[in-house]
């Protein structure tokens, strides 16, 4: 039975959203008049075998879901199936304990194909944008091993690892980042409004000022006739830096210089190798052939020359190669995942040992940004402590010198 999507009027005007399972739209809308409420409108959330431009269209549309819902999501799911609550049960109460419309209506669609005879994990590729094909791998590779319940279980713990590392590094950045705009606003404030007032003062005296004090005079002077136009110039070019890192060549030059920046490049390299052992280990312990899975997890590499390693690697791998061999000839991995991956492969526990790999990544990843951020604070301070010495040297140092300026 297909699943509608609602929009309905309560007694008090007051407008209310849910799903409804029914032959057709308007025994959805009879049922609504039954219970009190005027229908607004009634949208099947099925997704159709047919897939033609409309639907995949409304499909990618309706597939903008935030990793905590789908966090939140896979959590439930994998409650609810490791309970013993059947497949399409799950799906439907999954849908409607959320808050979130566009949830209520992948699930609710996921739930249908579900209905019609497909698996999960062909529903859940109906949004690729929502469900990755890490996720849908995984899902395939539970349902044909009988072992759905753990496999949800292991995706809900990555999935609610990845939100909780978003997290902290948004909220991370959030206070630099005010730092920085404020002491900019400050800076220029100073420099457009403060200065110029004070300083014309011992202009109008017709005598020499110091070099300083002429310094930002300049400064001053240009900033109030061209800052507008400064400013602009620097939203352009990072609008038209934008747009050329869309350009998959400058795109792979910008991502290969970063490999190459003293500290940057750490960090980079340690949050993609986490991602990639991360996923790399649920992939294979759900089953999925290692190349399948070498695959896959360089989707997650988000750096586009790693991301080549890898898929170099697994050519290398088809062809005999072991793993840990074909990854460090790259270059780009860290020694140390790729030791605990030549143990995995010697001890036949690759699972276990990319977990370890994972985790360890992940905290290096975890304490190189707080070290970053810990040294910026009280470097951005100490810049803005110079800058701002130097503003009040160039208006102290004509005040000092008034006698020889009056003379």
């Amino acid at each position: 039975m297909p699943a509608f999507e609602y929009k309905a009027l309560n007694a008090k005007g007051q407008e209310e959203t849910g799903i409804l399972e029914a032959d057709t739209p308007r025994q959805v809308r009879q049922v609504l008049r039954e219970g009190s409420l005027t229908p607004l409108s009634v949208e099947q959330v099925e997704k159709n075998e047919t897939g033609d431009s409309q639907d995949n269209l409304k499909t990618r549309r309706a597939g903008n879901v935030k990793a905590a819902d789908l966090a939140l999501v896979t959590r439930q799911l994998a409650t609810l199936v490791s309970s013993g609550s059947p497949l399409e049960e799950a799906l439907g109460m999954t849908a409607k304990q959320s808050e979130r419309r566009t949830v209520r209506h992948v699930m609710s669609a996921v739930r249908s194909r579900v209905l019609e005879g497909h698996s999960l994990a062909s529903g859940l590729k109906t949004y690729p944008s929502v469900f990755s094909n890490m996720y849908s791998a995984t899902v395939a590779a539970g349902e044909q091993s009988g072992h759905l319940d753990a496999v949800l279980d292991r995706l809900a713990d990555y999935t609610e690892s990845r939100q909780e590392i978003q997290q902290k590094m948004s909220s991370a950045l959030i206070y630099p980042v005010i730092l920085v705009i404020v002491s900019i606003a400050i800076v220029a404030g100073l420099l457009v409004f403060i200065v110029p007032k004070i300083v014309r003062v011992f202009e109008s005296m017709n005598k020499e000022v110091p070099p300083l004090t002429q310094i930002m005079i300049n400064i001053s002077d240009f900033l109030s006739a061209y800052g507008l136009y400064l400013v602009a110039g620097l939203v352009i070019a990072f609008f038209l830096f934008k747009q050329l890192l869309k350009i998959p060549a400058w795109q792979f030059r910008w991502h290969k210089f970063m490999l190459k920046l003293p500290l940057v490049k750490k960090l980079v390299r340690s949050a993609n190798t986490g991602r990639f052992a991360r996923t790399l280990s649920i992939l294979a312990s759900s089953g999925v052939p290692i190349l399948d899975a070498m695959a896959i997890s360089s989707k997650v590499v988000e750096n586009l020359p790693m991301r080549r390693a890898v898929e170099e690697a697994a050519l290398k791998v088809r062809e005999g190669t072991p793993i840990h061999k074909a990854l460090e000839q790259s270059g780009y991995f860290p020694p140390m995942t790729v030791y605990l991956i030549a143990s995995g492969e010697k001890s036949g526990k690759l699972d276990d040992m990319l977990e370890r790999s994972a985790v360890q990544q992940e905290r290096e990843t975890d304490t190189l940004v707080s070290s970053m951020l810990s040294l910026f604070e009280p470097i951005l301070i100490l810049v803005m402590g110079i800058v701002v010495l130097l503003i009040v040297m160039s208006i102290m140092l004509p005040i000092l010198n008034l006698n020889q300026l009056g003379g």
